[in-house]
């Protein structure tokens, strides 16, 4: 089965999830067919029935670096063409980092960092065939500002940020426009787990912003291409001033883990108002 010659075709990591979903309402209403690509075939089942007959969900480990031709092939079986390539599946672990397995390391270091940068490889060749082909990366400011307690996750939003960064300002040589969306913290089930199993207060310095924030910029990204965009243009100002001074993060960081701990209470209670969470035996769940 194949589009008409027309239509574009999209694949988006981590699809199912509350990112993916935004991203790929706002691809769907542009007329862009989306194939979907998670391991949660639950998950996958609830996004393409919400989404509708443009949204195709293939269920696939991304770690699983041998799967990766078979997937793109699946799109070209299907479609004919691939136009889009958004990397967005992500994932953070929680606790100290001399108290993770090192299976646990890599298997964030894998689907954060790693699998984009192949699955972009082995999608080259058919986004040049389509003559604009577009690489979308959902990065994260955690790309730019490290956070206590985040070290594996930052690696991987450092390196991501990075190679996009190169590979972008290589696009008159390979034809392929790349950018990448750098979102803060955004109200996802992943940060809600977060949330409720001590994950960095850092980030909850702010209310956290919503999936069709990000999805947004990839929208404006698709229409006016560039190598970064900012959900919250004031928050890529604050951590690219405090990076200026490094040195200065010991001392910088209590000042921002009060105001976090404050946010965190409140995304709690807020959590809490609408039923998403609850305590139970003293301890806060998922509802």
């Amino acid at each position: 089965m194949t589009t008409s010659a027309t239509a574009r075709v999209a694949l988006i990591t981590g699809g199912a999830g509350g990112i993916g979903r935004a991203i790929c309402r706002g691809l769907i209403e542009r007329g862009i067919q989306c194939v979907l690509a998670d391991r949660d075939q639950a998950a996958l089942d609830r996004a393409t029935m919400e989404l509708g007959p443009s949204a195709t969900g293939v269920a696939i480990d991304l770690t699983d670096f041998n799967k990766l031709p078979d997937l793109l092939a699946l799109v070209q079986e299907r479609y004919g063409r691939l136009d889009i390539l958004i990397n967005n599946a992500a994932i953070t672990g929680t606790g100290h980092f001399e108290e993770r397995s090192v299976e646990n390391i890599l298997g964030e270091l894998n689907i954060n960092l790693l699998s984009p940068i192949v699955l972009t490889r082995l999608a080259f060749p058919a986004l040049q065939r389509v003559g604009d082909g577009r690489v979308i990366n959902t990065v994260s400011l955690g790309g730019i500002f490290p956070l206590p307690e985040t070290g594996i996750y930052s690696a991987t939003k450092f390196g991501l940020r990075g190679a996009m960064l190169c590979l972008g300002m290589d696009a008159e040589r390979h034809g392929i426009k790349i950018g990448s969306v750098m979102p803060s913290a955004t109200e996802t089930p992943m940060l809600m787990r977060e949330a409720i199993e001590g994950g960095n207060t850092l980030q909850f310095m702010d209310p956290p912003q919503q999936p069709e924030d990000v999805a947004r910029q990839v929208m404006r990204m698709l229409d006016s291409p560039c190598l970064e965009r900012y959900p919250r243009i004031s928050e890529s100002w604050t951590v690219r001033l405090a990076m200026l001074v490094p040195n200065m993060l010991p001392r910088l960081i209590p000042l921002f883990r009060k105001k976090g701990l404050r946010g965190h209470a409140r995304y709690l209670e807020s959590l809490r108002r609408r039923g998403l969470v609850q305590v139970r035996a003293g301890k806060w769940e998922l509802s």
